[in-house]
């Protein structure tokens, strides 16, 4: 009982800090220097991984469905499976998990320093809110980053699936690209997409919430920084699900 009331009142405060959040976004000045810097190390530095995630993921799932589907004669979809797999669902989720994880312990450890050398109550003290200074550029930092992180991942995936399935099915490059796409349509792209753009949001708003709430000195930094990337994982994947049932319907 103790650990459920502890996982309520702690929604709670992530979603009073996202009201929060978003009505101080609406609020002009905008904080656009602030964004672009966090958009840098959120999103630009990020391509990398992403890249690397994308290639490997295409290429797996090309080369098991090969297999897989070639018993039945039907390994000729391939293309089609791969490109379905990665636009609606493993390119925006392994995008989020990973990008999520290195971003999100960041913003961890650099909010959570602040609070336990009292840096966030010397901004109250100053007349600031900490929650448009530190919060709002990483919301509308990776908001912006992981959509366009995903449109990459989209794009290299279903390249490295065409590779793959040029090579084990015997298909032509031609006619591997053009089934992957007559397959996917703007319902599956916007699919991925929209769940990107949440899972952004999560990202930065749990990372943002772990961090201003540390205590404990450098321990306790430590110990919010692990904590984030679990909470910030697991916050994906529970909003998969529930997005796949809305979009589902919506774009069924």
């Amino acid at each position: 009982m103790g650990s459920f009331n502890r996982f309520m009142a702690s929604f709670g405060e992530i979603a009073i800090l996202g009201a929060r959040t978003f009505r101080e976004t609406l609020r002009p000045p905008f904080e656009w220097r602030l964004t672009l810097a966090q958009l840098e190390l959120g999103g630009v530095d990020s391509w990398s991984i992403t890249m690397l995630t994308a290639v490997f993921t295409g290429m797996v799932m090309a080369t098991q469905f090969a297999v897989g589907l070639e018993p039945f004669g039907a390994s000729i979809y391939t293309g089609k499976l791969v490109a379905l797999g990665i636009v609606r669902e493993l390119g925006p989720v392994l995008t989020s998990l990973l990008v999520g994880g290195r971003v999100g312990a960041g913003f961890t450890a650099e909010i959570g320093s602040m609070a336990v050398t009292e840096q966030i109550d010397a901004i109250r003290a100053m007349g600031a809110d900490p929650v448009r200074k530190l919060v709002v550029p990483r919301v509308l930092a990776m908001t912006i980053a992981i959509p366009l992180l995903t449109v990459m991942a989209d794009v290299i995936g279903c390249a490295g699936g065409v590779v793959i399935t040029v090579a084990e099915v015997g298909v032509t490059w031609t006619f591997a690209l053009e089934q992957m796409l007559e397959t996917i349509t703007v319902g599956d792209f916007m699919h991925g997409i929209i769940k990107s753009l949440f899972f952004g949001s999560i990202i930065s708003l749990v990372a943002s919430w772990r961090g201003m709430t540390t205590t404990g000195g450098t321990e306790g930094v430590g110990r919010a920084t692990t904590e984030t990337v679990v909470y910030t994982s697991v916050s994906i994947l529970f909003a998969d699900f529930i997005l796949t049932r809305l979009l589902t319907a919506v774009y069924a």
